[in-house]
């Protein structure tokens, strides 16, 4: 999940300590489709936009991911930690909300190297938008990114989080997954925070995946499966940050809601919704958009989602918002297993 703006961020965390409002047993209903929506792909990766900045900077120590001997043995790890651990320590870790990574160590050359794939200009740019004087449609910086370096920060994984074996490859299965994860990267590439499903229930209908650092730890997983990795039998526990509503409503793309032919009303009520989720500047307005944000999600069920570059209404429904640490247990190959 990586390093963010807190005050966008906080008064989504603070509606989890809200147990009120009243409870709806539906919503309005699109038409039939499929669910959850297919994440969607592209076939490039666009250049940034100046106006987005990031107050950590992305990847600074990057490096290519290098191509191994095919004889080489490749230990790989799990690694997690509580988000913004660097600044809060183990804080955000008492809520489980986690930041997960996976390690690799060569025993030909004994260098270690991470991975993990994050926001390139924080968590609250990816959930929330920046909304300009000078355009009409709520401007986004929601771009994700694999980020590859040299090196495995014991301290930083181990303090407060995990740093475990999981499996043991070939350099040559390595050079694979690296393949592989330049195509993944080069065409998933923006941020989705929000699963979004109808209940709190186990088999309850999933809207919306989200598409943050566990899903690309969880795909990079699978990968090495395919390719014959065995894993260890151990309990894998991730984070998600889920959205309770009836059957999201399909609203349309930013040129048909904000162009020239565009729904003028509904524009201004998606730019007025969003407009609390600002970076606060003082105590005071940050408890006055709290609690406007209050009123238009649990009073009145309204939440927009922006997913695949479009829009959706939510009729939002109790619990509202849930943060869960849940198990995801690790995958089992399709081919032939390596042995080491």
């Amino acid at each position: 999940m990586g390093a963010a703006r807190c005050s966008r961020l906080l008064p989504l965390l603070l509606l989890l300590l809200a147990p009120w409002g009243p409870r709806v047993s539906g919503g309005l209903r699109s038409p039939r489709r499929r669910w959850p929506v297919p994440y969607r792909r592209f076939d490039y990766r666009p250049k940034t936009d100046p106006y987005c900045q990031a107050r950590y900077t992305f990847c600074p120590t990057g490096s290519a991911i290098p191509v191994m001997k095919e004889e080489d043995v490749i230990e790989v790890y799990r690694l997690q930690a509580p988000v913004w651990e660097f600044k809060y320590g183990d804080l955000l870790g008492h809520l489980k909300i986690m930041h997960d990574a996976v390690g690799f160590k060569s025993s030909l050359t004994g260098k270690n190297y991470t991975m993990e794939w994050y926001e390139l200009f924080q968590l609250g740019n990816c959930t929330f938008p920046h909304l300009r004087p000078d355009m009409e449609a709520p401007f986004w910086c929601n771009q994700g990114a694999a980020c590859f370096y040299e090196g495995i920060d014991d301290a930083h994984w181990k303090a407060n989080g995990t740093l475990i074996l999981v499996t043991t490859i070939s350099g040559a299965m390595f050079n694979e997954m690296a393949q592989w994860v330049k195509y993944d990267n080069e065409t998933g590439i923006y941020y989705e925070t929000w699963t979004v499903q109808a209940s709190p229930d186990k088999n309850s209908t999933v809207w919306f995946d989200s598409y943050e650092c566990s899903k690309f730890i969880l795909r990079t997983y699978q990968k090495l499966a395919d390719l014959g990795a065995v894993f260890k039998k151990i309990q894998t526990n991730y984070t998600s940050i889920i959205l309770f509503s009836g059957e999201p409503i399909y609203l349309g793309n930013e040129t048909s809601i904000f162009g020239p032919q565009g729904n003028k009303t509904l524009a201004a009520a998606i730019r007025d919704f969003y407009n609390p989720f600002k970076p606060h500047q003082s105590v005071r307005e940050f408890f006055v958009d709290l609690f406007k944000i209050i009123d238009r999600v649990i009073l009145n069920h309204q939440f927009y989602l922006f997913y695949n570059l479009e829009y959706w209404f939510l009729p939002m429904k109790s619990p509202y918002l849930k943060i869960i640490y849940e198990e995801v247990p690790l995958p089992v190959g399709s081919k032939a297993s390596f042995g080491v």
